[in-house]
């Protein structure tokens, strides 16, 4: 056997072995129906289905074609950032155009990402938890890619424009950039943006923050010969792969998000003059570390910090790009969905986002992977709508292939960890058509969510103040998982456990269910394993 196979066989034993193992055999807590071995069981609505689904016939009738599906994702934003989330104004950086889609449409308490940002990234666009696909951390600079994880996988724009979708990405793709992983050869028909995040762009050009690089030749010449993108890209399915500028100063990252935005908006009215239905992901490259004020927003922000005028640039934007939609003609036919990519960076503070929960980015503690999520539509969502009802970020894979007519196009052979969510948002009254969310961080299980109940097998213990990822380490919870009732304890300080809770022996059982799912669909190792 040769290394490569012995390395995958360890770590295909290790996440088995990450998940305990308990005498029940199923739970009773459980209300979710299986359809299909490879797909996650759900919750069904009938009524809530038939609602939602005479919704789309009607608008159907009135446009003749499928709606549009507009994803808006900022980059390291807490939960406690926008205002209608307790942020905004509150923590010196209003947010009044995310705050009135939210007022306009319906406001999510309970929407997951996963840990960090390539995971996210990588299982919105899979509708796979990135143990799955191996896409389990950030790639940095220096990373080794053993093998192309694209290559087996089954990309959401792919389905799409198999289904007749003009699909487009502009900004921060993060998810690999050697050849065959980049975004216009994994399924977007168009890619204008940054391979890497904004922190792998400025690194070699703050000396003020990395003077050991910047002001060290030779050290700057070996970070070079990484091979990693220092560019603003354009590329084409199937064409040309350009790079429209080199980032050559900290101006040119601190007015990335500007010309993304100008990008966005003028790609819009392209798209809305044409005949195809289109899906555009803009993906901010704020608001992570580190912040550049761009020129127009330096000072906007009540705080007058880096941070909260990145924030204020980030919903001034996405103010501009929705009013496109509108100028366009086509806002009352496209869906619109504003999250992050995960919980916000503590390590950077004070350039880092606001959560009122326990920990942060790189945790599976509410604080990393709890995130605001926003669902817009003009005419088909109610306004005024909130729920804490869970809703993973994975869930987006499904739903958008719901709207585009192409749910059956959905593999199966291969364990998809999403769920159609359509009718959840588009129904006036809708109910969540998910029961669990279960979280990973790299190749460990950490937790899982069900109800307002959350069970921990592991957890992060940051070993100094807001060092969740840079000092903190993950740890076995010991005799027992520890249970917590988040809505009685939202941060995670006291485990009820079995003193206080009936169901730790169910919520056992359900994680054995999740345990089992991995024997036939087996976890892949694409060089990012530590």
């Amino acid at each position: 056997m040769n290394i490569k196979a012995l390395r995958t066989l360890l770590l295909q034993a290790a996440v088995l072995a990450a998940i305990p193992t308990f005498t029940s055999a199923q739970s009773v807590l459980s209300k979710a129906e299986r359809t299909s071995e490879s797909m996650e069981p759900a919750l069904v609505h009938v009524d809530q289905a038939r609602a939602a689904q005479a919704k789309l016939d009607g608008l159907r009738a009135k446009t003749g074609k499928r709606p549009n599906i507009v994803w808006f994702l900022i980059d390291d934003m807490g939960w406690g950032d926008p205002g209608v989330y307790g942020g905004g104004a509150v923590v010196g950086a209003a947010t009044p155009n995310m705050d009135n889609l939210a007022r306009e449409g319906l406001m999510l308490t309970s929407a997951y990402s996963q840990p960090t940002c390539t995971p996210t990234r990588s299982a919105i666009l899979t509708g796979r938890l990135p143990v799955r696909t191996g896409l389990t951390r950030p790639i940095l600079a220096g990373d080794k890619i053993t093998k192309n994880p694209w290559a087996e996988e089954t990309s959401l724009p792919k389905i799409l424009g198999e289904a007749g979708y003009a699909t487009v990405l502009s900004g921060k793709w993060h998810v690999g950039d050697a050849k065959g992983m980049r975004p216009h050869e994994v399924g977007f028909d168009e890619f204008y943006g940054f391979y890497p995040a904004s922190q792998e762009l400025s690194k070699s050009l703050d000396k003020r923050r990395y003077p050991d690089l910047v002001l060290n030749p030779e050290r700057l010449h070996m970070f070079r010969d990484t091979g990693a993108s220092d560019a603003l890209i354009h590329g084409l399915k199937g064409g040309e792969t350009i790079e429209v500028e080199k980032i050559d100063d900290l101006e040119d990252v601190a007015e990335a998000d500007r010309k993304l935005k100008e990008f966005s908006v003028t790609k819009i009215k392209e798209l809305a003059e044409g005949d195809k239905p289109f899906f555009l992901e803009h993906a901010f490259m704020k608001v992570h570390a580190d912040n550049f004020a761009s020129k127009a927003y330096e000072g906007k922000s009540a705080s007058k910090y880096q941070y909260k005028d990145a924030v204020v640039e980030v919903d001034a934007y996405l103010g501009e790009m929705v009013k496109a939609l509108d100028d366009a003609g086509v806002l009352d036919n496209t869906f619109i969905f504003i999250t992050s990519d995960n919980g916000p960076q503590m390590d950077s503070w004070p350039d880092s986002g606001t959560t009122p929960f326990k920990g942060a980015k790189g945790s599976a503690w509410e604080g990393g992977v709890r995130v605001p999520g926003i669902a817009y539509w003009r005419g088909m969502i109610k306004p005024a709508r909130q729920s804490d009802e869970l809703f993973d970020l994975m869930d987006l894979f499904n739903t958008s292939l719901d709207l585009g007519g192409a749910l059956d196009k959905i593999p199966t052979d291969r364990y998809i960890d999403g769920i159609d969510q359509t009718s959840f948002l588009l129904a006036d009254d809708g109910r969540s058509n998910r029961e669990k969310v279960y979280i990973w961080n790299e190749q460990n299980f950490m937790a899982m969510r069900m109800y307002e109940y959350k069970i921990m097998s592991k957890v992060v213990e940051t070993q100094s103040q807001w060092l969740d990822i840079d000092m903190s380490t993950v740890t076995d919870v010991g005799l027992a998982p520890w249970v917590f009732n988040l809505y009685i304890d939202p941060k995670e300080q006291y485990p009820v456990g079995h003193r206080m809770n009936a169901w730790l022996a169910s919520l056992g059982a359900e994680l054995k269910v999740h345990a089992a799912t991995f024997k036939k669909y087996p976890p892949k190792d694409i060089g990012l394993a530590q």
